[in-house]
């Protein structure tokens, strides 16, 4: 899973960014299309994973991670190639969603003050030129991609037709100044879907708005979040309020401090695992177990997948060669308290190719190639 984090000069997205990465940490520069923004690794916090362990020993315990990358700057003007303009829409048609860091402060937590591009706070007009970027990107990039597509379907080939199909039903809404995404579900037919998905639309990404906030708003209730998040439920989105400065200095300290500092906020957890959780959630992804001596690690797969897709996260191989699973819940792991205790129970589920993963899934994977 990648996420792309953008948003306009002077939001605090790379003091986000470090706070997202353990203070660069787990960030390493990646080669990712034309030039080489920083890449994060960020774990998924789950407590799954440590209420197994307290049933199964093993050696080591693995997250689920995300891959953040820290996409270079966008200015008003950017899909017209001003500032990093390119570069920045190559990077982001290259990830699965997008999370926008909007500025919802005023000063910095010092006092001092901090210039926006356009001299003032306004959040919704931050969003606004972010999202109009975008959208004029995905709108010269159909139109180059139309005539092409017009003379290739004269060859009356179901990939050209599909393709063509598929540009023609954007454009129009593109040209009403909608995102692409608002006719995701009507692209039904499975040709039509693989041209679309092919496309790579920015405005087609579903995008999680970051709300930073000041240290007195860390649950995102001032004006400026509550239009953020307003904006977001609108659009059917996603929200967090962060205060990047909280974060970025929780990121640096062990846990016994961590636990003090949070509580001096009132917060229950670093806002940055609710992050993680809800970008894993609005991408429709959830998480398998595999548990044993060796390791006990949390996979990722897409909501609806089926048993033999998700043994195929792990390896291919596992995919063709699936046989069947042995599967159960992490909550009956917690009311039998071992492996043992459940298959005696009877409470082991064997699941064959049709089996639909569920959230929690504890899994043994049978297999022959």
């Amino acid at each position: 899973m990648d996420a792309g984090i953008v948003g306009l000069p002077n939001v605090g997205k790379s003091t986000l960014f470090n706070a997202l990465t353990n203070a660069g940490a787990l960030a390493a520069n990646y080669p990712f299309a034309t030039i080489e923004p920083n890449v994060g690794i960020v774990p998924i916090p789950d407590p799954n994973l440590e209420r197994i362990h307290k049933h199964i020993e093993t050696q080591k315990v693995i997250s689920a991670v995300m891959r953040l990358v820290d996409i270079a700057g966008l200015v008003r003007g950017a899909s017209e190639g001003a500032g990093k303009g390119n570069a920045f829409l190559s990077n982001i048609r290259e990830v699965d969603a997008i999370a926008q860091v909007v500025r919802c402060f005023d000063k910095a937590p010092g006092g001092e003050e901090i210039l926006h591009v356009d001299g003032s706070i306004d959040p919704m007009r931050d969003i606004d030129t972010i999202n109009s970027e975008l959208l004029l990107a995905d709108l010269q990039a159909v139109e180059s991609a139309l005539s092409k597509a017009e003379r290739a379907a004269r060859s009356k080939e179901p990939e050209a037709l599909a393709r063509l199909a598929v540009l023609q039903k954007i454009k129009p809404v593109l040209d009403e100044g909608k995102p692409a995404r608002v006719i995701a579900s009507d692209i039904v037919d499975a040709e039509q879907h693989k041209a679309w998905r092919g496309l790579g639309l920015i405005t087609a990404k579903p995008i999680l708005y970051i709300a930073n906030v000041d240290e007195s708003d860390v649950n995102g209730q001032g004006e400026l979040a509550q239009k953020v998040r307003a904006h977001a439920e609108a659009e059917g989105n996603a929200f967090v309020p962060v205060c990047a400065k909280i974060e970025s200095e929780l990121a640096e300290l062990d846990p016994a401090d961590k636990a003090e500092m949070l509580a001096d906020y009132g917060m229950d957890e670093p806002a940055l695992n609710k992050l993680a959780r809800e970008a894993y959630r609005l991408l429709g992804l959830q998480s398998f177990y595999t548990a044993g001596e060796k390791e006990i690690r949390a996979w990722t797969v897409r909501q609806g997948a089926t048993a033999p897709q998700a043994a195929g996260v792990i390896h291919t191989d596992f995919e063709r060669g699936f046989i069947r699973a042995n599967i159960y819940g992490v909550d009956v792991l917690d009311e039998y308290g071992s492996e043992k205790a459940i298959k005696e129970a009877g409470k082991m589920r064997v699941e064959g190719k049709d089996y639909a993963m569920q959230d929690g899934d504890v899994c043994h994977f049978l297999f022959n190639v």
